[in-house]
């Protein structure tokens, strides 16, 4: 058993497959020691195959389970918008008239004749006005993480994890609440780029995910939590986005002239919820990550190498209330995890880099194995961050067009050709939320079903070049839903395809992305700064993405071709991405 252990190891040297060089000679020379020791691989059972890992088995559930509501910061606080965004930035840029509560109304006054335009130039200009903006607005959150991602993560390598986490937690909480009482452009840019350098710690996170679950084998569904969490996230925020937002029309029996919550009697009325309409989602939004922060500072332990035993006032409380919550419960109930140090095993690993010392690092250790900064950008590194980059800088686009456009009026196309013809879906703010979110809850089933599978059989690369030859065929046939806008069941059979092919993408490339840039690390005492550089990464072509996006979509709208966008840029991003993957394949 050990001999082929042996034989694998060293075929993959030679083949240039997944498993990294060093973690192939590891694999070599711990099963080397196995022979000459009479010992087996601790992950083998005895017919051979590697023991399957099961989501209970999972070591340090709570710092993960805490981790987890951390994580949810940024989903809530950036995507909760994109269902109501088209009406947001329509409210603050012009006061809304009557014809424009409706956003069938369009559609019912379009004229009858094929020789006439399908709507005024006015409005024209205005939708292409209202995506030039949004995509501004959309823009502010990423554009705010890249510029401080890198050095607070450089900080964190330094200083430690859990301040960051914290304290982005309570800044995200309190721009919310500025965001969802904001009435004028300017102020909701200020609380957009706000709430983006609070959630610039989302690459700390990953970083204490390494950190917290350094076993090898539970390193595939550790590095899947987070990324699970954010589509979870993503889901919840886009339906309670859409459902929430203009309280009183949406959710009448509390906030409308006869709601439960009208206590004023107000004839129109909840008077803030009129004053407001799309303060509540905010709100909310900000109720969550209160809870989140309590947990966090009472619970979340550091992580950084040679710091693991450090605590402050918010630790000793929440061990003080965890102990008074034990004495509550029968002893026979009592269950605790607790980790053995095996002197030669090679289950403490950090994507296969042998640990040599099972004791806790110290200080001095965790000196000895700094890599100068300079020394950090590998040409595997850098490759695995060009990768990193390229996914968002469409995914980011797609989520800031797709709302925008089925929120937008629909046109005439009978004298439509195949790639000239203009409008939108039409669809009103909670129907564009739910959609999004329906689908959100099948990419959630796909990365916790199906993605272990597929990684276990493809490799990370290979599950990673699967998901990126989705994206383009999802993004070519996308504009095409507007000439369904008159066939109900066309449309939405149409509808479901298109969102399900990218959201399956979305799932597998994203904890995709995450592995190859973990593994590319040279060592585990620089992951906050890989991460960091990683996030600031992505951050900026979420920023660019969305902003050049809503350009050439507001140029396609007024040009009549609303595929423009479509095939001129997501469909050619994409494409970059897939060819990119073969470079990587190259390393």
């Amino acid at each position: 058993m050990g001999r082929e252990v042996i034989e694998e190891a060293e075929a993959s040297l030679c083949s240039g497959n997944d498993i990294p060089e060093l973690e192939a000679r590891t694999a070599a020379s711990v099963a080397r020691d196995d022979i000459r020791n009479g010992q087996r691989s601790p992950e083998e059972t005895g017919t051979g195959k590697p023991a399957h890992v099961r989501w209970r088995d999972l070591p340090n559930k709570d710092q993960l389970f805490i981790l987890s509501l951390c994580r949810l910061s940024e989903p809530l606080s950036n995507v909760c918008l994109l269902p109501y965004i088209f009406y947001l930035v329509r409210s603050v840029l012009q006061p809304p008239t009557p014809e424009e509560t409706d956003p069938q109304s369009s559609s019912s006054s379009s004229p009858s004749s094929p020789s006439e335009s399908p709507s005024p130039p006015s409005t024209d200009a205005a939708a292409a006005r209202i995506s030039e903006y949004s995509g501004l607005l959309v823009a502010a959150f990423p554009l705010a993480q890249f510029l401080v991602s890198l050095p607070w993560g450089r900080l964190s390598d330094r200083h430690g994890r859990r301040a960051s986490i914290v304290g982005g937690l309570a800044v995200s909480a309190a721009a919310n609440v500025g965001f969802g009482f904001s009435r004028t452009m300017a102020g909701l840019l200020f609380w957009r780029v706000l709430a983006g350098l609070a959630n610039a710690n989302v690459g700390i996170m990953r970083t204490v995910t390494a950190e917290v679950v350094r076993e090898r084998r539970f390193q595939t569904k550790a590095f899947l939590l987070l990324p699970l969490v954010f589509n979870a996230g993503m889901v919840a925020s886009l339906a309670l986005g859409g459902c929430l937002a203009e309280p009183v029309a949406n959710l009448p029996w509390l906030f409308g002239p006869e709601g439960i919550l009208n206590t004023t009697g107000n004839p129109d009325g909840v008077p803030w919820a009129l004053d407001y309409p799309y303060a509540l989602p905010a709100l909310l939004n900000a109720a969550l990550l209160g809870v989140a922060l309590v947990l966090a500072v009472t619970g979340l332990r550091e992580t950084l190498p040679g710091k693991e035993d450090q605590s402050d006032i918010g630790l000793r409380t929440g061990d003080a209330i965890m102990r008074w919550i034990r004495r509550l419960r029968p002893r026979q109930q009592r269950q605790e995890y607790v980790r053995i140090d095996l002197i030669d095993s090679s289950e403490d690993t950090f994507l296969g880099q042998a640990q040599p010392e099972p004791e806790k690092p110290t200080a001095s250790v965790a000196a000895a194995r700094k890599v100068s900064f300079r020394n950090i950008w590998t040409r595997r590194v850098l490759c695995a961050l060009v990768s990193f980059g390229l996914l968002p800088l469409h995914n980011a686009a797609f989520m800031h067009i797709f709302p925008v456009y089925l929120s937008s009026p629909p046109a005439d196309n009978r004298e439509a050709t195949l790639f000239a013809f203009a409008g939108g879906l039409g669809l009103r703010s909670s129907v564009v939320g739910l959609w999004l979110a329906v689908f959100g809850v099948a990419g959630i089933l796909l990365q916790l079903l199906a993605y272990p599978r597929l990684q276990a059989r493809l490799g990370t690369r290979g599950v990673f070049r699967a998901a990126l030859l989705l994206f383009p065929a999802a993004y070519a046939a996308a504009p095409y839903l507007s000439l369904l806008a008159g066939d109900d069941g066309a449309r939405w059979a149409a509808l479901g395809l298109v969102v399900c092919a990218q959201i399956a993408a979305r799932t597998v490339a994203i904890p995709s992305t995450v592995i190859l840039l973990t593994e590319a690390a040279p060592a585990r005492t620089v992951l906050g700064t890989v991460h960091g550089a990683g996030n600031m990464l992505a951050s900026l072509a979420r920023a660019v993405g969305p902003a050049l996006g809503g350009y050439v979509f507001a140029l396609g709208v007024e040009e009549g071709v609303i595929g423009l966008v479509w095939w001129l840029y997501l469909v050619a991003i994409a494409l970059c991405a897939l060819a990119w993957s073969y470079v990587m394949e190259s390393d």
